[in-house]
């Protein structure tokens, strides 16, 4: 038979799993309501109101609307992070690497249009939140690192020749995935064409591992 649990035990157990419960929900809504409507128009009380809580519940988890924005944009960027750690470079030939990371930079970005807005909202401020963000302003060392030994593996064998570094490649890459979820809008409507059309997926996903992996090996 099973030791009983201390009833003591029980209920602080429950009570953590409630908070963080909560804090997701919070999360999740504030996240729709900051990229729908940006940090200035967002309103605490309609992201309390839509998760059936109130404004002073939010301010207990997270303090104020400055550090709600700040730990949704902290979850954004810990998504993709964790999945550029992730990608298993160590078993890839260089060019197969970069393609990979180039690939998964293009999925992630077409699949979280909401981490885009977010991203062009914060630019819009300056980038004050992220500044302010100890966790933020290191987040981006992983990512830099994951190409950095892609790129020293291909200077190794002799397959990379450009005279670039990983920030370099981590811009041409993201530049392209950011701008065609971004920029769809305004691209349709001046040029008569969708960058996010599905049938163009596999067409611009595979160009964009083809012009890093040109220039990257340009003489």
């Amino acid at each position: 038979m099973a030791a009983a649990v201390p009833p003591s035990i029980e209920p602080a157990k429950r009570r953590t799993r409630d908070a963080a419960r909560t804090r997701t929900e919070i999360l999740d809504v504030a996240t729709e309501e900051f990229a729908r409507l940006g940090f200035a128009g967002a309103r605490v009380d309609e992201i309390a109101a839509r998760i059936r809580t109130t404004k002073r519940m939010i301010y207990y988890y997270f303090g104020s609307k400055e550090q709600l924005f700040t730990e949704v944009l902290e979850r954004a960027y810990t998504v993709i992070r964790h999945e550029e750690q992730q990608l298993d470079v160590e078993h890839l030939d260089p060019v197969s690497a970069i393609r990979r990371l180039a690939e998964l930079t293009f999925d992630h970005h077409e699949a979280h249009p909401e981490f885009i807005r977010l991203v062009s909202i914060e630019n819009i401020h300056w980038a004050e939140h992220i500044a302010a963000s100890p966790s933020l302003t290191s987040m981006s060392s992983p990512a830099i690192e994951v190409i950095g030994r892609i790129l020293e593996a291909g200077y190794e064998q002799g397959v990379f020749t450009a005279d670039v570094d990983a920030v370099d490649v981590h811009v041409m890459i993201s530049s392209f995935c950011f701008f065609r979820v971004s920029n769809r809008h305004t691209f349709r409507a001046l040029f008569g064409r969708d960058l996010t059309e599905p049938a163009r997926r596999e067409h611009y996903r595979t160009m964009l591992g083809d012009m890093v992996i040109a220039y990257l090996t340009s003489s």
